[in-house]
């Protein structure tokens, strides 16, 4: 975003002489070539600059804004890029096309209502593109709940059952106590027996410390997030979305 030119004129000004503590060491030796008069005069002139047209500093806080939404984009590339050969795990539950040749990471928490906003809008871009494969990163930050919650999917996943289980305790967050998930996973016909105790193996609980590193590797702060291509997505995004974030990743890889 480029601010318009009255910006540019005013407020390097107002860096300088309004808020003299925050300035770097060169721009002080700035300030310094004016005289006490010249500094009453400026800071005058900007000041009533900023009251007569209040759109000048509107714009420069956008430009600010905008600046700081790449560096962090930047930022978040870089993250991805560094972290790639580490994404994706063979115990990793997967949907859509295994062999698809897009990969969407997707972080959630069992009971994050906005996973479950996404749901169907994740369902309808899977259903209209059958070239990509969704990879499922248990992250279970809202509790003790949570972790039961992502400890009985990795559980069910070594039965071929983690999408089942996992679309029944999404809508029914209540069930997410032991005796809630052996109810659900019998409804099911899951082995209940060999759940309860799958969830109590070591390599459950190490599959979900591995998603917690990654994701704050990744400077992920909640869910859902969703990584495709080098690109990080935080929060319910929405088939136009995913749509474009895929494309971009597809066009990359020509």
């Amino acid at each position: 975003m480029r601010l318009p030119a009255r910006a540019l004129m005013v407020l390097p000004l107002a860096a300088l002489f309004l808020s003299p503590s925050a300035l770097a060491p060169p721009a002080l030796a700035v300030a310094a070539e004016f005289t006490a008069a010249q500094r009453t005069e400026i800071v005058t002139v900007v000041r009533d600059a900023l009251k007569r047209d209040a759109s000048i500093l509107r714009d420069a806080v956008a430009a600010l804004q905008t600046d700081d939404g790449q560096r962090e984009k930047s930022a978040a590339r870089a993250a991805v890029a560094a972290a790639r050969n580490v994404m994706v795990n063979p115990n990793d539950p997967v949907a859509g096309n295994p062999a698809g040749k897009v990969t969407i990471v997707e972080f959630f928490d069992i009971r994050c209502p906005y996973c479950l906003k996404l749901e169907p809008e994740m369902a309808a871009f899977l259903a209209g593109d059958r070239d990509v494969r969704l990879v499922y990163k248990d992250l279970p930050i809202l509790g003790p709940a949570s972790v039961m919650g992502s400890k009985a999917l990795l559980a069910a996943h070594k039965q071929n059952a983690y999408e089942k289980l996992r679309d029944a305790l999404l809508r029914n967050p209540s069930d997410l106590t032991r005796a809630g998930i052996e109810a659900a996973a019998k409804k099911l016909g899951l082995d209940t027996a060999r759940l309860l105790t799958d969830m109590d193996d070591p390599s459950v609980q190490s599959q979900i410390d591995a998603n917690l590193r990654l994701a704050q590797r990744l400077s992920i702060q909640g869910t859902p997030a969703m990584i495709i291509g080098d690109e990080l997505l935080p929060g319910a995004v929405n088939v136009a979305e995913l749509k474009r974030a895929v494309a971009d990743t597809r066009a990359a890889k020509k």
